[in-house]
């Protein structure tokens, strides 16, 4: 579909002020972003960084540069005795930036009962404002109510509200759950998905480390073929101030990366999509 929107992770950009990532992306020939806020993947922040006065901030910095916002990734436990007060305000500051999709975590597994009322207000609230909650299964091997695919169709049947889906991704799968094939679960988790993220990793005895697109283990390939046949929008999302430890938490290095760096990696990764978006991925017998 021509119309597929096809947006950047601010991850790679960690460290970097708002304007300049935004004129980097856009150097690129990127048209959107998403916008990252993600505890142990960015710098530190706090709920200020979503007052209405940072999101009209934004509003200028994205019509400076040409930009959109389509979806925002902020990631907290939805099971969470806060979560309905931080994530209503962090709703409301992606909507107000133009996105349709804000994508999270679901929850561990022990604060179940949590979430389900959690998520009830807050898919109403998704309802109200005409924002989408893509809920993404986690890379940190911890017990959570969105693990592989296999856990997608019954988490959505219980929720039940067509304004929450998944926003699956297979470069989480490899450290989460070694044991599965990370493309083979991105196609089954695909039909439940509203969002999708495509990052690659390899994985060696020192952990798990984000690489350009095409030259991991995850076979993005075929998982943008796939895509190719769905009206999904998608985002690339290549982490590269991150590593994972052996364990798959989170190590973030202490220096940002060098903005030639970044564009040298994601010039090539947009045309690894488009590339692969233009080859629909064939029956299989």
């Amino acid at each position: 579909m021509s119309d597929r929107i096809v947006s950047i992770s601010g991850a790679p950009y960690d460290g970097h002020p708002v304007p300049a990532m935004l004129a980097s992306m856009a150097a690129c020939g990127a048209t959107h972003i998403e916008p990252a806020y993600i505890v142990g993947y960015t710098e530190a922040f706090d709920e200020s960084a979503f007052a209405p006065a940072q999101a009209q901030q934004w509003r200028r910095w994205l019509a400076d540069s040409g930009m959109a916002c389509h979806a925002m990734s902020s990631h907290i436990d939805l099971g969470r005795d806060d979560a309905v007060e931080v994530f209503l305000g962090r709703m409301d500051f992606a909507r107000a930036l133009g996105a349709e999709v804000i994508n999270t975590n679901a929850a561990a597994r022990k604060l179940k009962k949590r979430f389900f009322s959690n998520i009830e207000v807050l898919a109403r609230h998704a309802e109200a404002i005409g924002l989408k909650i893509g809920l993404e299964n986690p890379g940190d091997g911890s017990d959570n109510l969105l693990n592989t695919a296999n856990d997608g169709p019954g988490l959505l049947a219980d929720i039940g509200h067509s304004m929450v889906g998944l926003n699956y991704d297979a470069g989480n799968t490899i450290s989460h759950r070694p044991g599965v094939t990370p493309a083979d679960d991105a196609l089954s988790a695909m039909p439940h998905c509203l969002h999708t993220h495509i990052k690659d990793v390899r994985s060696d005895a020192n952990g798990y480390f984000f690489t350009p697109l095409g030259q991991g283990q995850i076979d993005c390939a075929r998982i943008l073929r796939a895509v190719a046949q769905t009206q999904l929008n998608l985002s690339i999302e290549i982490p590269m101030r991150l590593h994972r430890q052996p364990n798959a938490q989170p190590s973030r290095a202490p220096y940002r990366v060098p903005l030639e760096d970044i564009e040298a990696v994601l010039r090539p990764a947009l045309a690894f999509v488009n590339e692969h978006l233009g080859a629909p991925e064939m029956a299989r017998a």
